[in-house]
C-alpha cells in the first residue's frame, strides 16, 4: 500500500507555515517525496530481507539466500503473468543486492 500521510502533513505544515494556499502545495510537494522515499537517508540493513541479525553465521545467510532466491527465481514463473514476473525479478534482485551486501560486509 502506498503511503499518503506525508502529503496530507506536508500540505497542513506548509499551509501553517506560509499562512498562503502556495505553502499547503509546497509542503504536499515535499511530502510526496517523502511518501515515495526520494530521500532515503540510509541504506537498507540487507539482514532485514533474510530475517537475520547481523550475528548470523554464514551457513544460515546461505541458506536463507538459498530459500528465498529458489521461492523467488523469475525462471519459476514462466506461466505466470506478466506483473507476476516482474515483481519476482524485482524481488529476486533485492534478494541478490542484500546477499552480495553481506558478503563485502563480512570480508572487511
Amino acid at each position: 500500500m502506498k503511503r499518503w500521510y506525508g502529503k496530507l502533513l506536508g500540505f497542513i505544515a506548509g499551509w501553517l507555515l506560509m499562512r498562503h494556499p502556495l505553502g499547503g502545495l509546497l509542503g504536499a510537494i515535499i511530502g510526496h517525496a517523502f511518501d515515495e522515499d526520494w530521500f532515503k537517508l540510509s541504506r537498507e540493513n540487507p539482514y532485514r530481507i533474510f530475517n537475520l541479525t547481523s550475528e548470523a553465521s554464514d551457513a544460515e545467510v546461505d541458506q536463507a539466500y538459498r530459500r528465498l532466491i529458489s521461492q523467488y527465481h523469475p525462471d519459476k514463473m514462466a506461466g505466470a503473468a506478466p506483473e507476476l514476473v516482474r515483481q519476482a525479478e524485482r524481488k529476486a534482485g533485492e534478494i541478490n543486492a542484500a546477499y552480495d551486501r553481506i558478503k563485502t560486509l563480512r570480508k572487511r
